[in-house]
Parts: C-alpha cells; structure tokens; sequence
C-alpha cells in the first residue's frame, strides 16, 4: 500500500507539481499502521491483487466527521474515496472494482454519500 501510495504521488506529481507532493515514506507507513490498526474500523483500505498475489491497487474510504452538535446541519454518513491502479493493469477492470468494493463496504455501515476529490490542472 505504501507504495502504491508513492508511486501514485509520482505521477500526480509529474501531471501538475503545483497541486501535488510526494509524500515521506515514513508519514505514509505511519498513516497505514494507524488505519490499519483501528479497532473500530472506522475507514477501510481495501486492495486488488493478481492471482498471483500481486497488489496492483487500491481504494481507500475515508469517512467525513459529523456536523458538531450545535451547526444546523443534519448528520449525513459520507466518505471520501481515494483509488489508485497500477498503470500495467490500466483498463482491465481494476478500478471499476475497486469503486464498487468500496460502494458495498460503504453501504454496509450506513454510508450513504461517497465523493472523490479531482483536481484538474487545466
């Protein structure tokens, strides 16, 4: 997962250095230990792998905090998504199943709203 995570910094890198960073090697494996460590399971890391065993991408759901109590607005369950493919399995269904992975996960624990940041550098 680290580094799916670097190299997937990488390239949004090279597509627009002014939006993105590589991120320390050391902030993402803490990022993952800690996700991967929460008992809760508040948000999900969820991989594909080859056959082989091979891990070729990833999705990560993220959910949004609730509105503090005092702010009007009502408390609508919703994550973030966050999906990355290795480029050699580029168009063969990967990601389609990722996001459809992370729809069910989602949908299981009452999520009702998932987004994607994209940022376009045009």
């Amino acid at each position: 997962m680290v580094e799916l995570r670097l190299a997937n910094a990488e390239a949004h890198l090279a597509l627009d250095p002014g939006s993105y960073r590589v991120p320390q090697r050391e902030a993402v494996v803490r990022h993952f230990t800690a996700m991967l460590a929460d008992e809760p399971r508040r948000d999900a890391v969820l991989v594909a792998e080859t056959r082989e065993g091979r891990v070729v991408g990833m999705v990560e759901v993220l959910r949004h905090p609730d509105p503090p109590e005092h702010q009007i607005l009502r408390p609508e369950p919703s994550a973030q998504v966050h999906t990355v493919v290795l480029p050699d399995v580029g168009g063969c269904g990967v990601g389609a199943a990722l996001l459809e992975a992370a729809e069910r996960w989602a949908t299981d624990r009452g999520i009702t709203y998932l987004s994607a940041g994209i940022h376009p550098s045009c």
